[in-house]
């Protein structure tokens, strides 16, 4: 499956905030915005003005961010759009949910995972069960009462250890429940509102570019 294999650092400087596609690096002194502020990637970035952005190029820009935030490439997340415009209500806030509720999301907000990226990477290894089946599909829809665990023998995992000792700093979002720390399992109880996925982004605007 295609995916952007580049420097990540680079793509949160192109959008001129956090993405939070690095993990606990993110959190650190080392973060690259923290040492060289929001300017342009690149080695004539600190000499470039960031022009504002109107009409098309803010469109542009907020669709990329979004797919730079989850990891998708274009698509899917297409697919994504059509697929949100298709069902009842407002269809940006319908196109978040579906992403929010991919497993590989999922995994990363039970904490089980310090970026999505990596949760990507334990989905498609087998480390993940969805009630008690190995499902290895990184874009995976859960559904309200489905339990999210680490599979049995993936919970000795340093990498899944180190994640959930440092999940508080990251939060949690309301729906999504841990059912036991020591089993490493998690529920749905509710299905993702649009206050509860939370980040800088503005879904009109991306209705407004698929809409043209």
């Amino acid at each position: 499956m295609a995916r952007y294999r580049g420097p990540v650092c680079r793509l949160c400087r192109r959008e001129g905030m956090k993405l939070f596609l690095k993990g606990e690096r993110c959190y650190k002194p080392s973060c690259p915005i923290e040492k060289r502020g929001t300017q342009p990637p690149g080695q004539h970035g600190r000499n470039i003005r960031r022009a504002k952005l109107i009409g098309y190029g803010e469109q542009l820009r907020e669709k990329q961010k979004v797919k730079r935030i989850y990891g998708i490439l274009e698509r899917q997340f297409r697919l994504y759009f059509e697929r949100a415009a298709r069902m009842k209500g407002v269809t940006g806030e319908n196109l978040l949910t579906l992403i929010e509720r991919r497993l590989d999301n999922a995994v990363y907000r039970l904490g089980y995972a310090t970026s999505r990226a990596q949760a990507r990477q334990l989905v498609q290894h087998g480390h993940i069960t969805v009630n008690n089946r190995k499902v290895d599909i990184p874009s995976f829809q859960v559904k309200v009462g489905d339990e999210i665990s680490v599979a049995e023998k993936s919970r000795s995992n340093l990498h899944i250890q180190n994640a959930i000792q440092t999940a508080s700093g990251r939060g949690r979002p309301a729906w999504l429940e841990i059912l036991s720390m020591d089993d490493m399992r998690g529920r749905v109880i509710a299905a993702p509102s649009r206050e509860e996925i939370g980040q800088n982004i503005n879904e009109q605007l991306i209705v407004e570019l698929y809409s043209k």
